[in-house]
């Protein structure tokens, strides 16, 4: 019988340890973790959309007031996406990952309890508390696991998550998880709550004695500030992504109402809501990693024209829906990648401040993420229809058009591979 003696344990541990963390096939694991808390951060962020006919009725809140609770969680993540980061250099990233995920899981469990309008906002607005440790810590994560090549494809993969995860709310909330709860919206909340605690759990699980992050680099927070808002290609691109979340989270977090206001049926425009993200996993995959850097303004500017496109085709048109849904999958989500990896371009960011400057850039976008729904579900308030909403909407894609190509212009045609 052979003994393992304990230094030959330490040794190997010690080995293992001196193996790169970008070499270690524990990363794969890590992904898919990872890739698990977005996707339930998509689910829970999409959820209240296909919901929104029931809740209306139960809890007796306007068009207005739901287009508030929709957005609300973007004024939460505005408002403690710094706090988050600097939770993270206390915490570790481990700790902050699962402390969000709960969070989120919370925020999805207590929806069921709503009696009105300000106990709904309050729930959806915890979202905001969890949210930024999971689309703050899953870059950080990548960062350190993984090198060249295949950090580019871990941050496809990740991204998908929470594009998934959206297509799911949205196509089998009516369809699927309504019929098996009875058709209670407070029980479909408690479901993916559930999901979400589960995830969380085997994040924690697995991740038991795993480092998962490098040292974090300090640096004075308000010089940072003021050098990146004193950049006019930054601010370009700030108030870029600022109306790129303004349109985007506006038409999704509506969509399914839109529909049903054409003719279909919950359970149908769920589905067709959900179109959309299938054109968008594979463009958010191929297009940001493939596409020239010295072609990427212009081409910013035409997907947010060919969106603006879309949403007219189908709030303000109301031609047949499909066409105009798959060309805003194939074009929409796209921005945002495209808009980071101009950021991290710029040379005053590349050299000291990446990944701040990408919370920066999250943390601006998330106001026009906020101010989308709201004005979608205020204007149909006045006007008794989504057109209104519609046109501003798509107006927000236009502005993005002029802007790219003005910076396209200043920039010379951009960054040169």
């Amino acid at each position: 019988m052979t003994v393992c003696r304990p230094e030959t344990v330490d040794t190997g541990l010690r080995d293992a340890a001196a193996i790169p963390p970008h070499q270690r096939p524990y990363r794969w694991l890590i992904l898919v973790l990872l890739w698990l808390l977005y996707f339930s951060f998509g689910v829970v962020i999409r959820s209240p959309s296909p919901l929104v006919t029931p809740i209306i009725q139960d809890l007796h809140v306007s068009y207005g007031q739901m287009g508030f609770i929709l957005g609300s969680w973007q004024l939460t993540y505005i408002v403690l996406a710094v706090s988050a980061g600097i939770i993270m250099d206390r915490w570790g990233i481990r700790r902050s990952i699962v402390l969000g995920a709960l969070v989120i899981g919370l925020s999805s469990l207590l929806r069921s309890l709503s009696g009105g309008f300000f106990s709904l906002l309050f729930f959806v607005a915890l979202f905001g508390v969890g949210g930024p440790m999971i689309s703050i810590g899953c870059p950080k994560t990548i960062a350190y696991w993984f090198r060249g090549q295949e950090r580019g494809t871990a941050v496809g993969i990740y991204t998908t998550g929470p594009w998934l995860g959206g297509m799911a709310a949205l196509a089998a909330t009516n369809s699927v998880v309504m019929p098996l709860t009875g058709n209670s919206w407070r029980l479909t909340f408690v479901c993916y709550g559930l999901m979400t605690l589960a995830f969380a759990g085997l994040w924690w699980g697995f991740t038991r004695n795993v480092e998962t992050e490098g040292r974090t680099e300090r640096f004075n927070a308000a010089v940072m500030l003021k050098e990146l808002l004193g950049n006019g290609q930054v601010r370009l691109i700030l108030l870029s992504g600022l109306l790129s979340f303004g349109f985007m989270h506006g038409f999704f977090a509506w969509l399914p109402k839109i529909l049903e206001n054409s003719g279909m049926t919950p359970a149908q425009a769920g589905l067709a809501s959900a179109l959309p993200f299938l054109t968008s996993i594979p463009s958010v995959l191929i297009i940001p990693r493939y596409l020239p850097a010295r072609y990427r303004g212009s081409s910013i500017g035409l997907m947010a024209f060919l969106s603006a496109a879309a949403i007219v085709s189908v709030i303000v048109m109301k031609w047949p829906a499909i066409p105009g849904l798959l060309l805003f999958g194939m074009t929409g989500p796209c921005l945002i990648p495209l808009l980071v990896l101009s950021l991290m371009e710029v040379p005053e960011v590349a050299a000291k401040y990446l990944g701040s400057a990408t919370g920066v850039f999250f943390c601006v976008a998330e106001i026009g993420g906020f101010l989308g729904p709201f004005f979608v579900g205020y204007l149909k308030d006045i006007f008794g229809v989504f057109a209104a909403g519609g046109l501003l909407l798509s107006g927000m894609g236009v502005v993005i058009f002029l802007l790219m190509l003005w910076m396209q212009r200043a920039s010379g045609g951009g960054p040169r591979e």
